[in-house]
């Protein structure tokens, strides 16, 4: 900031807001003598008019800004719904390019961590599971995804209820299922 500072030794804004980032912000002289003459006062802080101006340019940046922000946490976690649904079911087809077959619906999501004690024996299942961080994740409303084999749209079906945790709904409460993602 100082060689900024030298080589403009004129008042201009900018360099009279660096000067003053350097020395303080706020100067309790500042509201006792403010100085009115145009936006530059003395090196003490900021006048009221630069205050102002700064409040009324964060204004118009948050009207604008914020409401592109706001509400669109539900939207997060269908996406996150989705992306886990992805997940498991590359994780599913990896376990039958193993084994031969999909884990049935009482062995559950629970085979792509733990080898299954059920059913048939698996002599090809990898040690390690078929998840990388070693657990199966729950949907973004914390409930566990809903894994049925055969199922009723495909090989298998996996399924979050979405928000409400109830079959159906609309927007927030929409179920995000394995067979209509793209």
């Amino acid at each position: 900031m100082n060689i900024f500072l030298r080589k403009r030794k004129e008042n201009t804004f900018l360099a009279v807001f660096l000067q003053r980032v350097q020395k303080g912000f706020f100067h309790p002289k500042v509201w006792r003598q403010a100085n009115l003459k145009g936006a530059v006062c003395s090196e003490q802080g900021f006048t009221f008019l630069e205050l102002m101006v700064v409040v009324v340019i964060l204004g118009l940046l948050a009207t604008y800004i914020a409401p592109r922000f706001m509400g669109r946490t539900d939207d997060a976690k269908a996406v996150k719904a989705r992306v886990d649904i992805a997940g498991l079911e590359t994780a599913l087809k990896l376990y039958k390019l193993d084994n031969g077959v999909y884990p049935t619906t009482e062995q559950g999501l629970r085979a792509l961590v733990e080898k299954p004690s059920t059913g048939e024996p698996l002599p090809n299942w990898k040690e390690k599971g078929y998840l990388e961080k070693g657990k199966i994740p729950t949907d973004p409303w914390n409930r566990e995804y809903i894994y049925l084999c055969p199922g009723l749209h495909g090989d298998y079906d996996v399924m979050s209820y979405g928000a409400d945790g109830v079959v159906g709904g609309e927007g927030k409460d929409h179920d995000i299922n394995s067979w209509e993602l793209e």
